[in-house]
């Protein structure tokens, strides 16, 4: 087994490999990533008991609005939060068929490609002037994948957060797997 960092596993074996990509290792970002949530809920909540105080419809109305983007926001916190505690990536390789799954709570759909009909993985390259690029690779946000494939016309994007090495490295070992 070959590991990169704390956070990913290479396992190769006859006919087998699989890399196992953690979300994350840093136990106080995610406790300071849990107050924010805290804090953001509590806030969300104090707006909404104050609606049905309000009598003035213009207010009301900023409330309504102001508690759209509020749950936009609480969604994806919550989703981050919950992605980067007990969330992990799975590739594997086996029997000419490439598995992928994003696996939460030891649950998650897994995809199924066949060897022969996708191209090899690539680097998605990150642009320092993009400003969605330095959102996505934030400890924050749930996405930031560094590799893609395509299978037929479908594109495929994993390696949620990971460096470019990291990138490189997985890269090279399952592109040696796909003919």
């Amino acid at each position: 087994m070959k590991v990169l960092g704390d956070r990913i596993s290479i396992l190769k074996k006859e006919n087998l490999i699989s890399v196992v990509i953690l979300p994350t290792t840093d136990k106080t970002k995610l406790r300071i990533l849990f107050l924010w949530l805290l804090a953001w809920t509590v806030c969300g909540l104090i707006v909404f008991a104050n609606y049905f105080k309000v009598t003035d419809q213009n207010a009301k109305l900023f409330i309504m609005v102001y508690l759209s983007f509020w749950f936009y926001f609480e969604f994806n916190i919550v989703r981050s939060f919950i992605w980067k505690r007990s969330g992990k990536e799975k590739l594997w390789i086996q029997s000419g068929i490439l598995y992928y799954q994003r696996e939460l709570n030891k649950k998650g759909k897994i995809l199924e490609f066949n060897l022969d009909l996708i191209s090899p993985l690539q680097l998605i390259e990150l642009k320092p002037t993009r400003f969605s690029d330095i959102i996505n690779q934030s400890f924050w946000v749930k996405g930031g994948e560094r590799l893609e494939f395509y299978s037929q016309t479908k594109n495929v994007q994993l390696g949620m957060q990971i460096t470019d090495e990291e990138a490189v490295t997985i890269m090279n070992e399952i592109n040696r797997f796909i003919p």
